[in-house]
């Protein structure tokens, strides 16, 4: 074990990373984080810390994890992140620091080929087209000669391809100790990799799934840890929610029945005794997604009581699903196969009977349809009770960080979230010097973002910005609607290339933009956050409207109502911190690097018209702000000025 004040001098002018990676430039908010990590992890505290963009905040963690002696999981956000934190991050870190430490990376199932199921889609037969043909082909190929089976390593075929579900497992379907592929599957090594190891990365959704399956009783995946550290820990109440929560959907009980046929493939009798059972399960599934058809897309459970129609379909889902079950049970002896589909049926039909019987104060029931099915929950109204509970069971360090956990410096709002009683806060601005790097402007004159014509007259408030920058903008809607409407708007008025949300993924968008030098970006939700472009290429970042939470979230409207019986203030209390956590995200799309200049725009006229418009603009790094256009073209004007200097200066140079 390491003292606090060596991890700081190691990150220090001094230390081995000044001396041997190139660029490193040592920050003291670095290494006042590494020594409140180190001291977190020697003492099992909680703590929170946020860390403002170019804190370095990976090394901080990652150097007093290395030196701890203990055993450390490391979560992220995003499936991308991990892989640099894996493949990139930590073997630099290792080599500096001569750690020689087993570390393994680990992800959910979902990611990892199956090679049970990739013989059965062979051996299936079915007439695939010729795309996905070739992708089969292709995947095939490339199981023969993968080590570690991680999807990430086959980008010929596209994250989207059907063909991945089919070659992939879920808990539900994988076979376990009996599947004939059992010595050399990819999820077996990788878990028992992950159990060897010192440091385990993983990502936000396996942690708690497998937190969450701890919890149900079915053994963990994740070996026991001395530290939890949870970066880009903004997102964790809500994933916690999704995994403390009951669920089954359409596409569960349609696979289930899909299998169910294909398992009968060469066991005698047993397509006769099923078929009928399977095909009026499914016939049941539509007729209940065409009772919910006229309902909102998400909404509280009591929506679906209130209509005879959608009660009968659901009543009936469940008699079929009981009797599939009956009847699977009958062949469980047959094949191992058999076994697994009577236990997925038991396991849904469970699931549903306690979603639907549920009448307690402590869940909220709700639904949300998609174009082809649907999907019921149970969420707990409170995520703190069971947090608590899972962080006393590790009796570990639990160290929460991220740029955006705070409102105006204040933490109350996360913490309360995830039941953090009494933590360690940290909060450490950005090295970078936003005085000269950028500038807030409050476009005059909008109305109120309720207006019929309100994107119109953002667009308008907007088209001069980008005649100033030259494009190079990310414009970040908080409505898919208004990204549309936008889109429309711009598509005749501006001479640069224009990148919209939905008509490529995301990757790829960002690639093209970044290419293109001067390129505008209409993005909703997903480019909120976890995108990163440096340099040049993103000098402007445009947001339409403050954003709040949609008022459709039935969980959200059930623990708002919640609040206000406790005589807490929703708005205050849930409301605003919400959205303020959210606009930090997208204006942290901004100044990624020293290096980089920028204005963030700020649509929202609610800023300077409202007492809470304050917070909102307290939250955000300490930037001049002005409501002048002409204070943003000469913001770009001097930008040209001394890159014309820099570049004549090069040219004085000698060769």
């Amino acid at each position: 074990m390491i003292d606090d004040d060596e991890v700081a001098s190691l990150l220090g002018a001094d230390g081995p990373f000044a001396r041997e990676l190139p660029n490193f430039a040592p920050r003291e908010a670095q290494q006042r984080m590494a020594q409140a990590v180190a001291q977190a992890i020697a003492g099992r505290e909680t703590l929170i810390a946020e860390a403002g963009t170019g804190t370095g905040k990976t090394f901080a963690y990652l150097v007093p994890a290395l030196l701890s002696g203990e055993r450390v999981i490391i979560s992220t956000g995003t499936k991308a992140l991990q892989d640099q934190l894996y493949f990139r991050d930590l073997p630099k870190v290792r080599s500096v620091l001569g750690a020689r430490l087993k570390t393994a990376l680990l992800k959910g199932r979902a990611n990892y080929l199956c090679l049970y199921r990739l013989d059965q889609t062979v051996h299936e037969g079915l007439a695939f087209d010729r795309v996905q043909a070739a992708q089969l082909a292709t995947i095939r190929a490339w199981s023969a000669r993968t080590r570690r089976g991680d999807r990430m390593e086959l980008a010929e075929v596209p994250e989207e391809s059907p063909l991945w579900p089919r070659v992939t497992s879920t808990p539900e379907n994988c076979l376990g100790v009996e599947c004939p592929f059992f010595d050399d599957c990819h999820v077996v090594k990788a878990r028992r990799e992950a159990q060897e190891a010192d440091i385990v990365v993983v990502n936000h959704h396996l942690l708690f799934a497998d937190l969450a399956l701890k919890q149900e009783g079915f053994g963990e995946i994740l070996p026991g840890a001395a530290a939890f550290i949870l970066d880009e820990a903004h997102q964790i109440p809500e994933l916690a929610g999704q995994f403390f929560s009951q669920s089954v959907s359409a596409r569960q009980l349609t696979e289930l029945a899909q299998d169910a046929l294909a398992e009968c493939n060469g066991i005698t009798g047993a397509i006769g005794l099923l078929l009928e059972p399977v095909e009026a399960l499914q016939d049941a599934l539509r007729r209940l997604r065409l009772a919910m058809d006229p309902l909102p897309a998400r909404g509280a459970f009591q929506l679906l009581d209130d209509r005879a129609d959608v009660r009968t379909s659901l009543h009936d889902l469940r008699e079929l699903l009981a009797t599939l079950a009956e009847l699977l049970a009958s062949q469980a002896e047959r094949s191992r196969g058999f076994a697994n589909l009577h236990e997925r049926a038991e396991l849904f039909g469970g699931r549903l009977d306690r979603i639907e019987e549920s009448r307690g104060d402590q869940d909220v029931r709700w639904y949300e349809t998609f174009p082809r099915g649907f999907a019921l929950y149970a969420t707990p109204l409170d995520l703190a009770v069971p947090m608590r509970g899972l962080r006393e069971r590790t009796q570990a360090a639990w160290i929460h960080t991220s740029a955006t956990l705070s409102v105006a410096g204040n933490f109350d709002h996360f913490a309360r979230q995830l039941g953090l009683d009494d933590p360690r806060t940290l909060s450490l601005e950005s090295p970078f010097d936003y005085a000269q790097q950028a500038l807030c402007y409050l476009p005059s004159g909008l109305p109120d973002p309720n207006a019929r014509d309100y994107t119109e007259q953002v667009i308008g408030a907007v088209l001069p910005v980008l005649h100033a920058s030259n494009g190079r903008a990310f414009l970040l809607f908080t409505s898919h609607r208004a990204l549309r409407r936008a889109a429309e708007l711009l598509q005749d008025q501006v001479p640069w290339p224009l990148f919209v949300q939905g008509t490529a993924p995301r990757p790829r968008l960002l690639e093209e933009f970044r290419a293109s030098g001067h390129g505008v970006l209409l993005g909703a939700a997903s480019f909120w956050e976890g995108v990163d472009v440096v340099g040049e290429a993103l000098s402007v970042v445009v947001i339409d409207k403050l954003p709040f939470a949609a008022p459709d979230d039935p969980v959200l409207m059930a623990r708002l109502q919640a609040l206000e019986e406790s005589g807490i203030s929703p708005f205050m209390g849930w409301q605003v911190p919400s959205a303020v956590i959210a606009l930090k995200q997208g204006a942290g799309r901004l100044i990624r690097d020293v290096h980089d200049r920028g204005v963030l725009v700020l649509c929202d006229p609610r800023l300077t018209t409202r007492g809470y418009g304050r917070l909102f603009l307290s939250s955000l790094p300490p930037m001049p702000r002005t409501r002048e256009l002409a204070d943003v073209q000469a913001f770009f004007d001097d930008a040209t000025t001394a890159t014309r200097r820099s570049a004549l200066a090069r040219d004085a140079l000698p060769p």
